[in-house]
């Protein structure tokens, strides 16, 4: 039987996800490798050529900000004050699955630091150059990043997440799934936000049951 794994159905320009980030974190320390984290990209809105209007932003905002009272998290005020920012998730999304080739391990930090670097600091990360100094920070080398980032199988690979995130009815996110039990079956950990003690407690509990 495989071992025991979660399948954790993100975006990085999601907030809750954002929101979702500490306990993405607390898992990696309570359980370490012995519980590896498989990241796939869900698609919030990929390929947004709109330019967002400013009653957009506002409501974006609005959004964040009962993530901001869900789980304390910092929001930047300025982060969609981009001139011509467009809510594209897609060129994140593919920094993500790039920096994946390098381990799933690598792939779920870069993906809290890029949530990092939007939400907290304002950055543009639908900017190629931004993606790749964030990709650098974990040793990446940024011009070999860049290139594989603006490659069309990069593109692919990307898009085959989504699908697969559609095929497995993770259309909402963050959306966690662990698996397999004894009958090689997957469970929903939680579709949604969900405090990180609360997930921890869950997964004990399941690593407990199948470990019986």
């Amino acid at each position: 039987m495989e071992e025991p794994h979660l399948i954790y159905f993100a975006d990085p320009m999601c907030s809750w996800c954002y929101g979702f980030s500490p306990a993405i974190e607390e898992i990696r320390k309570a359980f370490g490798r012995g519980l590896p984290v498989r990241v796939i990209m869900g698609g919030l809105r990929p390929g947004t050529e709109q330019e967002m209007t400013e009653a957009a932003k506002r409501e974006v905002a609005g959004h964040w900000t009962h993530v901001h009272e869900a789980t304390g998290l910092p929001f930047h005020e300025h982060a969609l004050d981009h001139e011509g920012f467009r809510y594209d998730t897609d060129p994140a999304a593919r920094a993500v699955v790039v920096v994946r080739r390098q381990g799933e391990e690598l792939a779920a930090s870069y993906l809290g630091r890029v949530q990092r670097a939007f939400y907290a600091e304002g950055r543009d990360v639908t900017n190629g150059e931004v993606l790749a100094d964030l990709a650098a920070e974990f040793g990446l080398d940024r011009e070999a990043f860049l290139a594989d980032w603006s490659s069309e199988e990069a593109k692919q690979e990307t898009w085959r997440d989504y699908a697969i995130s559609q095929r497995a009815g993770a259309t909402g996110f963050p959306t966690l799934v662990a698996g397999p039990n004894e009958e090689g079956v997957y469970g929903v950990v939680t579709r949604g936000y969900a405090p990180p003690d609360q997930v921890v407690a869950v997964l004990k509990d399941w690593i407990a049951r199948i470990a019986a």
